[in-house]
């Protein structure tokens, strides 16, 4: 069975549910052959070949969850545009179930499995793809359902093929909160995508190199709108227990307004690469760098033209004891032409979290994040002022079974 978990952590689509306390060491963390890696868990350099099939027993079968709630305030939560400036942390002052998840998995070591993940609460109106729109359809901005990960798989040696609704490969932060060391997710989750739905295939050439390639109907769409399909690319290399890295990419054709299936259509571009320094047993330094473009782009002036963006995060953690730990993220992101945030700015955030487990399952975390801008782009909760900067404050609680 522990072959079987790390090569579906290898495959960067499986939702394991991890101990918070695990968590809470540090994200990205290396312990000889893995790493946390957008809610997208990529463990890839962990997989060690499997070369003779399993049959399924009783633990093939796993139902895991968590509950994710908060308290958060925010001094400003939009954009000129009228797009929020967070991901999923929007309430400008008051409580909000962020997520409510479950994961049904049945995933033998060899042969056909599947997976089903669904999640309900705020989080899912931001989750939701095109062509699935919760908050029509329940009529709710605080209560949605989606389901980031829906697939099935199939297992031969030291391949699986993958088929259905599966995790971005990019990024460092993930959808399921337990994966993360801070409450608000950054910049570069902001701008990149959640979920696709296609085909993957993942090889693990050895225990510490991994190859994934795929094609897909795009960023978090569920239709295809007669667009030619993207393409994803992706490797992993664990260089040793201190050190390890990661690049992929994503090729393909998106509509000029995001989230239509009309317009202009142009080609989409995104690479990133990931870097993870375990320094020490308590201290791990995690860099993430995104270079994104598009050729035919809807602009903030009203034109189309090209866009471009890139951005830059670096996390250090740290885990003072089994109890404590703290968590610092810096990022700066640049976009160009104002494609990804409506506004052509210089948008940097300095976030500190601090979390405390109290209990085995609970994790209770503290945060206070100040974002700044060159431009007046932060629009108050009233719609009466902006600003180049927003400060935010937030309390959540995260609880984990299964």
């Amino acid at each position: 069975m522990r072959k079987l978990y790390l090569l579906l952590l290898s495959a960067g689509l499986i939702l394991p549910i991890a101990s918070i306390a695990d968590t809470a060491g540090s994200l990205h963390k290396h312990h000889g052959k893995h790493k946390i890696h957008k809610i997208h868990t990529v463990h890839k350099a962990e997989y060690k070949a499997l070369v003779s099939p399993a049959p399924a027993t009783q633990n093939d079968f796993k139902v895991t969850g968590y509950i994710d709630g908060s308290y958060s305030y925010l001094s400003r939560n939009k954009f000129t545009n009228g797009s929020s400036d967070r991901s999923f942390d929007q309430v400008p002052n008051g409580l909000t179930l962020q997520q409510a998840a479950a994961t049904l998995a049945y995933q033998p070591s060899q042969g056909f499995g599947g997976l089903l993940n669904l999640i309900a609460g705020r989080d899912a109106n931001a989750t939701a793809p095109y062509g699935f729109k919760p908050v029509s359809e329940f009529d709710s901005q605080t209560l949605a359902v989606d389901f980031p990960q829906a697939f099935l798989q199939y297992v031969k040696g030291s391949i699986t093929v993958i088929g259905g609704r599966v995790l971005t490969l990019v990024g460092v932060e993930q959808l399921d909160p337990t994966q993360n060391a801070n409450f608000s997710r950054g910049i570069l989750f902001y701008s990149t995508p959640d979920t696709h739905t296609g085909l993957r295939a993942i090889y693990a050439v050895t225990d510490k190199l991994s190859l994934t390639a795929g094609v897909n109907d795009g960023w978090d769409n569920i239709r295809d709108w007669s667009r030619r399909k993207t393409i994803e690319l992706g490797v992993s290399y664990t260089v040793n227990p201190m050190f390890s890295f990661s690049a992929q990419g994503y090729n393909g054709q998106e509509r000029a307004t995001p989230q239509t299936s009309f317009g202009p259509l142009g080609t989409r571009t995104l690479i990133d690469l990931i870097a993870t320094l375990n320094l020490t047993d308590k201290l791990t330094l995690v860099a993430n760098y995104d270079n994104g473009w598009q050729t035919t782009a809807a602009l903030p002036s009203g034109s189309n033209g090209r866009a471009a963006w890139s951005g830059i995060a670096g996390y250090a953690n740290y885990k003072f004891n089994d109890a404590w730990r703290t968590s610092l993220r810096g990022e700066i992101f640049d976009d160009q032409n104002g494609f990804r945030t409506g506004a052509r700015q210089n948008w940097r955030e300095v976030t500190l979290t601090v979390g405390y487990i109290p209990l085995k399952n609970l994790e209770v975390r503290a945060e206070t994040r100040h974002d700044f801008s060159n431009v007046n782009s932060f629009v108050s909760s009233t719609g009466v002022s902006v600003s180049n900067n927003n400060q935010s404050y937030a309390l959540e609680g995260v609880y984990k079974f299964g």
